[in-house]
């Protein structure tokens, strides 16, 4: 129950087998090297505790004794701030401000595309070509730094290397113009951080 899940002294993270927003949770804390108790949920079916911890009966939940976070940026930004090493975000506030708008739009313009194409029907087609389009325009910035915007891994690669890594799976074809996303992902994808990041489901994504 709640109480069993509130009294615990290990961090526990609720997440789907295969969920963009659960991944890039996931991929926070193997770049902070967290250990954590990891609960793989069925929502169509969901645990009685979960339903007890969340309004929403959603995930990404995260229980770190008596906190419980159900938003994945709340979520992301206080296991940065707990964990402080290494660090997800660059320490002055004007790149701090300049990462954090990524992560917005990345959220907004993105993330939101991969939602309409997982849910299927008709908005599916054309929410794929939105974002195939848009992630070509945006290909110059996947090659600005050794990372997305920034020379160290940070919270906004947490938020786009799972999209990434699911746009084969997805339908989206990205075009010989958007070779830098693709080095982009490869670069991300041979590090141990994201290994450990992934599920079963999520590993059978890609070949």
């Amino acid at each position: 129950m709640a109480l069993n899940q509130r009294s615990r002294t290990v961090l526990t993270l609720y997440s789907a087998h295969d969920c963009v927003h659960c991944h890039r949770v996931r991929m926070t804390l193997a770049a902070k090297g967290v250990t954590y108790d990891h609960v793989l949920v069925d929502l169509n079916d969901p645990p009685e505790d979960l339903v007890d911890l969340n309004p929403y009966n959603s995930v990404p939940t995260l229980v770190d004794r008596d906190l419980v976070l159900y938003d994945t940026s709340v979520i992301c930004e206080y296991l940065d701030e707990r964990y402080p090493h290494p660090p997800l975000m660059p320490v002055d506030p004007l790149s701090r401000a300049r990462l954090r708008l990524a992560i917005v739009r990345i959220e907004n313009d993105w993330l939101t595309l991969v939602d309409e194409i997982e849910a299927g029907g008709r908005a599916a087609d054309t929410a794929r070509r939105a974002l195939r389009d848009d992630l070509v325009k945006n290909a110059g910035a996947f090659k600005a730094s050794r990372f997305f915007l920034s020379p160290e891994i940070s919270l906004a690669d947490c938020a786009l290397a799972p999209l990434v890594w699911r746009l084969d799976a997805l339908g989206v074809q990205l075009p010989r113009e958007a070779q830098a996303i693709v080095d982009y992902g490869e670069r991300i994808f041979r590090s141990q951080g994201f290994t450990r990041s992934l599920t079963a489901e999520e590993k059978g994504l890609r070949p």
